[in-house]
Protein backbone atom coordinates (compact mmCIF):
# COMPACT_ATOMS: atom_id res chain seq x y z
CA UNK A 1 0.00 0.00 0.00
CA UNK A 2 1.32 3.47 -0.86
CA UNK A 3 1.37 6.43 1.47
CA UNK A 4 -0.27 9.81 0.95
CA UNK A 5 0.22 11.51 4.30
CA UNK A 6 -0.71 15.18 4.48
CA UNK A 7 -0.21 17.30 7.57
CA UNK A 8 -2.13 20.31 8.85
CA UNK A 9 -0.27 23.60 8.98
CA UNK A 10 -0.46 23.58 12.77
CA UNK A 11 1.22 20.15 12.89
CA UNK A 12 3.88 21.25 10.38
CA UNK A 13 4.59 24.30 12.53
CA UNK A 14 4.86 22.15 15.67
CA UNK A 15 7.25 19.76 13.89
CA UNK A 16 9.41 22.65 12.74
CA UNK A 17 9.33 24.34 16.17
CA UNK A 18 10.69 21.08 17.59
CA UNK A 19 13.90 21.80 15.64
CA UNK A 20 14.38 25.00 17.64
CA UNK A 21 13.73 23.16 20.89
CA UNK A 22 16.00 20.22 20.05
CA UNK A 23 18.99 22.29 18.88
CA UNK A 24 18.73 24.74 21.76
CA UNK A 25 20.72 27.91 22.23
CA UNK A 26 23.89 28.58 20.26
CA UNK A 27 23.86 25.45 18.12
CA UNK A 28 26.96 24.64 16.08
CA UNK A 29 26.97 24.44 12.30
CA UNK A 30 29.86 22.58 10.69
CA UNK A 31 30.36 23.46 7.03
CA UNK A 32 31.73 20.33 5.38
CA UNK A 33 33.44 19.06 2.24
CA UNK A 34 33.17 15.52 0.92
CA UNK A 35 30.20 13.24 0.50
CA UNK A 36 27.19 13.91 2.68
CA UNK A 37 26.49 10.81 4.81
CA UNK A 38 23.12 9.09 5.01
CA UNK A 39 22.08 11.33 7.90
CA UNK A 40 23.17 13.03 11.12
CA UNK A 41 23.27 9.69 12.97
CA UNK A 42 26.00 8.50 10.58
CA UNK A 43 29.57 9.08 11.76
CA UNK A 44 31.89 11.16 9.62
CA UNK A 45 34.26 9.20 7.41
CA UNK A 46 36.75 11.23 5.40
CA UNK A 47 34.75 14.47 5.35
CA UNK A 48 36.47 17.68 6.39
CA UNK A 49 35.12 20.49 8.59
CA UNK A 50 35.85 23.70 6.64
CA UNK A 51 34.35 26.12 9.18
CA UNK A 52 32.17 26.07 12.28
CA UNK A 53 29.53 28.74 12.80
CA UNK A 54 27.40 29.41 15.88
CA UNK A 55 23.65 29.84 15.77
CA UNK A 56 21.81 32.59 17.57
CA UNK A 57 21.01 32.12 21.26
CA UNK A 58 17.40 32.09 20.05
CA UNK A 59 17.64 29.68 17.11
CA UNK A 60 14.51 30.81 15.27
CA UNK A 61 11.13 32.44 15.75
CA UNK A 62 8.03 30.27 15.70
CA UNK A 63 7.47 28.44 12.42
CA UNK A 64 4.90 29.80 9.99
CA UNK A 65 3.34 27.86 7.14
CA UNK A 66 5.46 24.82 8.04
CA UNK A 67 8.71 26.76 7.59
CA UNK A 68 11.26 27.72 10.23
CA UNK A 69 13.58 30.58 9.25
CA UNK A 70 16.75 30.84 11.32
CA UNK A 71 17.79 33.97 13.21
CA UNK A 72 21.23 35.45 12.58
CA UNK A 73 24.17 33.04 12.55
CA UNK A 74 27.60 34.21 13.66
CA UNK A 75 30.24 34.25 10.92
CA UNK A 76 32.89 31.55 11.02
CA UNK A 77 36.45 31.31 9.77
CA UNK A 78 37.88 28.77 7.35
CA UNK A 79 39.82 26.13 9.30
CA UNK A 80 43.20 24.65 8.43
CA UNK A 81 41.30 21.79 6.77
CA UNK A 82 39.98 24.25 4.20
CA UNK A 83 43.37 24.61 2.56
CA UNK A 84 43.47 26.91 -0.45
CA UNK A 85 39.78 26.96 -1.23
CA UNK A 86 38.02 23.65 -0.69
CA UNK A 87 34.42 23.44 -1.90
CA UNK A 88 31.74 23.20 0.78
CA UNK A 89 29.18 20.54 -0.14
CA UNK A 90 26.96 20.13 2.94
CA UNK A 91 26.49 21.08 6.59
CA UNK A 92 25.88 19.32 9.88
CA UNK A 93 23.94 21.15 12.59
CA UNK A 94 24.34 20.05 16.19
CA UNK A 95 23.65 21.19 19.71
CA UNK A 96 26.25 23.22 21.56
CA UNK A 97 27.07 19.87 23.21
CA UNK A 98 27.94 18.45 19.77
CA UNK A 99 24.97 16.09 19.30
CA UNK A 100 24.18 16.06 15.55
CA UNK A 101 20.55 16.54 14.46
CA UNK A 102 20.44 17.97 10.91
CA UNK A 103 22.45 17.48 7.74
CA UNK A 104 21.66 19.52 4.64
CA UNK A 105 22.87 21.12 1.45
CA UNK A 106 24.99 24.25 1.17
CA UNK A 107 25.36 26.56 -1.79
CA UNK A 108 25.16 30.18 -2.85
CA UNK A 109 21.38 30.05 -3.33
CA UNK A 110 18.50 27.60 -3.37
CA UNK A 111 19.96 25.31 -0.70
CA UNK A 112 19.07 24.50 2.89
CA UNK A 113 21.91 26.77 4.01
CA UNK A 114 23.18 29.49 1.68
CA UNK A 115 26.69 30.89 2.11
CA UNK A 116 28.49 33.95 0.82
CA UNK A 117 31.04 31.63 -0.85
CA UNK A 118 31.32 27.85 -1.10
CA UNK A 119 35.06 27.89 -1.94
CA UNK A 120 36.43 28.13 1.60
CA UNK A 121 40.09 28.89 2.28
CA UNK A 122 41.96 28.87 5.57
CA UNK A 123 41.28 32.12 7.47
CA UNK A 124 38.44 33.18 5.15
CA UNK A 125 35.24 34.59 6.67
CA UNK A 126 32.29 32.28 6.12
CA UNK A 127 28.84 33.89 6.31
CA UNK A 128 25.34 32.50 6.03
CA UNK A 129 23.20 34.55 3.66
CA UNK A 130 20.02 32.55 4.20
CA UNK A 131 18.67 29.43 5.82
CA UNK A 132 15.34 27.77 6.31
CA UNK A 133 13.87 24.33 6.75
CA UNK A 134 10.45 23.40 5.53
CA UNK A 135 8.06 20.52 5.88
CA UNK A 136 6.53 20.05 2.46
CA UNK A 137 4.11 17.26 3.40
Amino acid sequence: MSSNLKYSVSLKNAQQDAITTKLGASCLIDIMSGAQPAGPDTALSGQTVLATLTGNATFAPAAAGGVVTLNAITNGTGTAGAGAGTVATWFRMKTSGAVAHIDGTVGISGCDLNLNNTNIATGQTVSVTGAHFDNAN
